[in-house]
């Protein structure tokens, strides 16, 4: 059923992150950025508001409770309602989101999570956009001249 039809309420394609098993992967962090995208389409064709308690919402259905929405949005530094910036535009506070939804779902340290395989993952799921580590790489090259 195509995204245009759903109701409110109704189970998306995106919840099967609830049925997904999260890891902390480079292979599950590319799922991770590429249904980040999908889900910013998707509550945008539906007039929400992209927003962690959105996503949250939209990823994990009925799972997605105050306290789940409360801890992501506490280790992430970030508020539940605030609009999204855009993923091509800002992919370090969307990679913040998804560092701190791994971590809550694992059950691990927020500094845990693999951010060299996040970044890597963020290159292979959006090829067209700018790494997001591009101004390390800058200050390096400044600092060897």
């Amino acid at each position: 059923m195509p995204h245009s039809y759903l109701q409110v309420g109704e189970p998306t394609l995106l919840c099967k992150n609830a049925m997904m098993n999260i890891e902390n992967t480079q292979e599950c962090f590319v799922q991770l950025w590429r249904n980040l995208e999908r889900t910013r389409r998707l509550l945008g064709g539906q007039y929400k508001r992209f927003c962690i308690r959105n996503v949250l919402k939209a990823w994990f259905g009925y799972e997605a409770s105050d306290n789940l929405i409360w801890e992501v949005c506490r280790r992430c530094e970030q508020e539940g309602w605030n609009e999204l910036p855009s993923l091509s535009l800002y992919p370090r506070t969307h990679r913040e989101l998804l560092r701190a939804i791994v971590s809550v779902r694992l059950g691990i340290s927020y500094y845990k999570v693999d951010l060299k395989a996040l970044d890597k993952a963020y290159s292979i799921a959006f090829p067209k956009c700018t790494p997001i580590n591009v101004n390390k790489k800058a200050r390096k090259k400044n600092s060897d001249e």
